[in-house]
């Protein structure tokens, strides 16, 4: 019985380390792309975003992932709809790319769609950007598609080997 309690908290210390780290990095990454002004705007490329393929490795990256979004948007300076809606973005991505992550290619496009779908609208109203929703979701999904699916692929790749050691026992 004692073994099982230890092996539990082992799990939930990994789980929780684990989203601190990505939330952290997450956060970082943001930082690093808003020095270069390509955190937010109409045309932006987060290079956070490729993160967005960690839930292939683990589930803790969903609450890492959703709490970095939110931590970078409130640092960055992001008007309130973009600190909620973002995050429900970045949130509703992490659990698509979990729920694909039997496909290396397929688990990079939640983030993408539910980006390209919900930041146009926030870019529209909150920010009052001129260029239209349409406008918007080529060039949201055309950032999304830059880190998730090429950034975020070449970090699947070079993490793979790895995985075990990484992110624990494979699922």
């Amino acid at each position: 019985m004692n073994t099982q309690n230890n092996l539990t908290n082992t799990n939930k210390t990994l789980y929780i380390a684990q989203a601190a780290l990505i939330a952290a990095t997450y956060t970082v990454l943001t930082m690093i792309a808003a020095g270069f002004d390509l955190a937010s705007g109409a045309i932006q490329v987060r290079f956070s975003e490729a993160l967005t393929i960690l839930p292939f490795f683990t589930p803790a990256a969903i609450p890492g992932l959703t709490l970095g979004c939110l931590i970078s948007n409130i640092v960055t300076g992001c008007a309130l709809p973009d600190i909620i809606f973002g995050t429900l973005a970045t949130f509703l991505g992490a659990i698509g790319s979990y729920a694909l992550r039997q496909n290396r290619f397929l688990c990079a496009v939640p983030p993408i769609v539910s980006n390209a779908l919900i930041i146009p609208f926030v870019l529209s109203y909150a920010y009052h950007i001129p260029g239209g929703i349409p406008y918007f979701m080529l060039t949201v999904g055309a950032g999304e598609v830059i880190s998730c699916m090429v950034l975020g692929q070449i970090l699947l790749s070079a993490l793979k080997p790895f995985r075990g050691r990484i992110f624990g026992a494979e699922e």
